[in-house]
């Protein structure tokens, strides 16, 4: 059974950091890619970010670059998230994607699973 289970969500103040995780079980996680995808309250889905399956390849989306990371412990079955220099317009429902395919494809496609999710709220 697959699942991915994210978690460092949390409240913090505006220029706050996080980390949010994303721990996998189920499937053989080096052989794909994994995607952070939020949304924010009264919004549609944002694709963030992906990380290829060997960690050789992150891309990011324009909102995020420069200020949030991606990672992942393939040893650890695990991805991150490191969000630096928060806003209040990053307020949102953040969650992990499995990727259908092990190299980075950026957007929101082919994803065949996703976590529950973790709230992150910014707050001024």
């Amino acid at each position: 059974q697959v699942q991915l289970v994210e978690s460092g969500g949390g409240q913090v103040q505006l220029g706050g950091s996080l980390r949010l995780s994303c721990l996998v079980s189920g499937y053989t996680f080096s052989d794909y890619a994994v995607s952070w995808v939020r949304q924010a309250p009264g919004k549609g889905l944002e694709w963030l970010s992906i990380i290829s399956n060997g960690a050789l390849t992150t891309i990011y989306a324009d909102s995020v670059k420069g200020r949030f990371t991606i990672s992942r412990n393939n040893a650890r079955n695990t991805v991150y998230l490191q969000m630096n220099s928060l806003k209040p317009e990053d307020t949102a429902m953040y969650w992990c994607v499995k990727d259908l395919y092990g190299r980075a494809v950026p957007g929101i496609h082919g994803m065949d699973y996703w976590g529950k999710g973790t709230l992150v709220t910014v707050s001024s």
